[in-house]
């Protein structure tokens, strides 16, 4: 993206087409012309595959971290427990073909997907792996951890050079929302052109479409005059260069139309709007799904509308994420649990929404859409209920122009831990995705020295291409829309105690989610001293069901907290005392990190702890307090454990005069608890 400082500039009724050509400043949007006039698509008119250029764009989902094979395209159910994991295999509307019941969406779609079972890297680090799958070739240097000048190319940034856009050639590329990040400010090899020069960098634009401001950065014509002079390389400087290199007299009206088409972006808006989904209908935008990424998504399609060749996005980083112990689909730990609850009712919604909204609008035969990650998981679940990287065997999915869909291509072992059918490399998706876009995969690129390089040593995924579906018969899909709810942010699945609440013991186990007691007592319970929920109310009490009743031990009542994060957290709880309750108990509310995977509100590590206080438990009068915890790790950039997950536990526990009979009834009532997130930021100073 643009890097902006100072005050804006002259405003747009003081430039005209000439000025704006003199500030120059547009190498951030991509207009580096050398190369872009003569630049065509090798062999093009010596093909007659017809899938061969079928391609007018591509839409590259990044699922970054690495998705579980066994979660997602390739459930394993005939495997032990500790591989085939929680989840049971659903039906997709093409024969013989399962998904995980997590992707009932993309089930119902599968017959305009080709899913691949059988990718391999043989890498389990996230920068040398998604390095592989980035450009098509395997990493030689010293730090894949580290963005170099040395690295091989972005396959992105070939397709720039190579195949820019008819419409739009100053933005072939945008990349959204970010780079990518590894912990702290780290960012990997593989995502820039590398030793092609920085003129051939993808167009990145951090925007978030959930939070709307004044325009895209970078594209605000108040900002030209104050781009940062290193990045200023002026249009008209570059388009003289070029012609240099071909000879000023060719092709002048070509000169002539990209010295409109870099002004046009800025003075007529036609790109602006494309960043802004606001217009869109709102039911559209919710079928996408209301989160950034799912919002990126539909700007994807916007911007493959207004000309740009390819868009690569992001999945992105939700605040705190940084830093934990499974940051995006990193699932180390709580596998189960962040695909269930965030990864796959995001990528269910908005991935299937996106190849809808292409196939209504006539799209999807002209864009090719990819979706796919650095990695896999492991097979086998570890002892925090996690999967760790995985490259012998992964799954990616492909649909759209030239790929022939409804089918399976490839296959995993019995366990999903390695190839056992027709293995496919990274150099073969780059291939295809060159094929697709009528690059011949074949063929070479020049490098700045003129050195001529072999495009991909891969070869196209024949077995995908073709101009129809690879079979016609369909099926009725299995799974329920209903199982996988689109995802709204919310913290806790259960916040008050009415209509439709349940209170389960605390052996229950962790899904679904929800309140979780010890002990528990009957509804109508006439004695005992624990949790009860009164039939027909809309609160739960803590304490003495009964006169005459003796306290023994501390009573719990619990919720793991849905997608924890390092950051800080606000709980507020509305409640009352009843009788002396006062008297006889003290009463916390702690947030804990647990220690069981069945997630036992009494099997729990406290981390910030706060009494409630006697005055609030007195007058039988609701009243609502709030406690504040931060919970990060105390080294700046460290990493913050998740551990078995995070919840949120009230507990009552007796004083010394209670373990006696109790002559009169008297509980803690409590209507609701909410909790509200803000996550931590970024530390630019720290590099982890």
């Amino acid at each position: 993206m643009w890097s902006l400082e100072g005050d804006a500039g002259r405003m747009c009724d003081r430039l005209d087409r000439r000025e704006m050509i003199r500030v120059g400043g547009l190498s951030s949007l991509g207009l580096s012309l050398p190369g872009l006039l003569a630049s065509t698509a090798r062999g093009a008119s010596e093909n007659t595959d017809p899938t061969f250029g079928r391609a007018k764009s591509v839409i590259y989902v990044w699922l970054q971290g690495g998705p579980p094979q066994h979660e997602t395209f390739d459930p394993k159910p005939l495997a032990p427990s500790g591989v085939r994991g929680e989840f049971s295999p659903i039906q997709t509307n093409i024969p013989g073909v399962n998904f995980c019941e997590l992707l009932p969406r993309t089930a119902r779609i599968a017959d305009k997907l080709a899913v691949v079972r059988s990718m391999v890297t043989n890498n389990n680090i996230h920068s040398i792996s998604g390095y592989e799958v980035l450009t098509g070739y395997k990493y030689q240097g010293a730090n894949a951890r580290r963005i170099s000048p040395e690295d091989w190319p972005w396959f992105g940034s070939l397709v720039k050079q190579l195949k820019p856009s008819e419409k739009l050639p100053p933005l072939t590329t945008v990349w959204l929302p970010q780079v990518i990040r590894l912990n702290e400010n780290v960012t990997p090899a593989g995502q820039t052109a590398g030793f092609l020069g920085r003129r051939w960098d993808p167009d990145r634009f951090n925007v978030n479409p959930m939070e709307p401001g004044d325009g895209v950065p970078g594209l605000q014509l108040e900002d030209v005059p104050t781009l940062r002079l290193k990045n200023r390389v002026g249009l008209l400087e570059q388009v003289d260069r070029h012609f240099a290199e071909i000879g000023r007299g060719r092709e002048p009206k070509l000169f002539g139309t990209y010295q409109d088409q870099a002004f046009d972006i800025l003075i007529n808006g036609r790109v602006r709007s494309a960043f802004d989904v606001s217009g869109e209908p709102e039911t559209l935008r919710r079928r996408y799904g209301m989160s950034n990424w799912n919002q990126l998504l539909l700007m994807s399609r916007r911007l493959v509308e207004a000309g740009v060749r390819l868009v690569h996005v992001n999945w992105v980083r939700e605040p705190g994420d940084s830093a934990v112990d499974n940051p995006m689909w990193d699932t180390h730990a709580q596998n189960a649990d962040r695909l269930e609850d965030v990864l796959c009712p995001k990528f269910d919604v908005g991935f299937t929404a996106l190849i809808e909204d292409l196939e209504t609008r006539g799209l999807l035969d002209e864009t090719l859409v990819v979706a796919i990650g650095e990695f896999g998981r492991t097979p086998k679940i570890n002892p925090l209920g996690g999967r760790d990287h995985w490259g012998s065997v992964f799954s990616f999915a492909m649909a759209g122009a030239g790929i022939s869909p409804g089918q399976v291509y490839g296959a995993s072992d019995r366990q999903g831990a390695y190839s056992a059918r027709d293995r496919v490399t990274p150099a073969d998706l780059t291939a295809t995705i060159f094929h697709l876009l009528g690059i011949d995969p074949s063929g070479a690129f020049h490098d700045p020295l003129g050195r001529e390089l072999q495009l991909t040593k891969g070869e196209p995924i024949r077995e995908l291409l073709g101009t129809r579906a690879a079979t016609d018969v369909r099926v009725v899909p299995g799974g329920s829309l209903d199982r996988v709810k689109p995802f709204d942010g919310r913290k806790l699945n259960q916040r008050g105690f009415g209509k439709g609440a349940v209170i389960e013991a605390a052996g229950f186990g962790s899904r679904p989610k929800g309140w979780r007691a010890k002990p528990l007592l009957p509804a109508d319970a006439s004695s005992g001293f624990g949790a009860w929920h009164v039939p027909g109310s809309e609160t739960v009490r803590l304490g003495f069901a009964a006169a005459g009743t003796r306290a023994t031990g501390t009573v719990f009542l619990g919720q793991e907290m849905i997608n924890p994060r390092a950051g800080n957290y606000r709980a507020k709880i509305r409640l009352r005392g009843h009788g002396p309750i006062a008297k006889l108990a003290t009463a916390k509310l702690e947030f804990c990190r647990y220690t069981s995977l069945v997630k036992d509100p009494s099997q729990r590590q406290p981390l910030v702890a706060h009494e409630l206080t006697a005055e609030a438990l007195q007058d039988d009068k609701f009243v609502t307090l709030e406690f504040s915890a931060r919970l990060d790790s105390s080294k700046p950039g460290a990493n913050f454990s998740i551990g078995r997950g995070l919840g949120v536990v009230v507990t009552l526990s007796p004083r010394d005069v209670a373990k006696k009979l109790v002559g009169e009834t008297a509980w803690l009532e409590i209507a609701d608890i909410e909790v509200v997130f803000t996550g931590r930021t970024i530390n630019e100073n720290v590099t982890v």
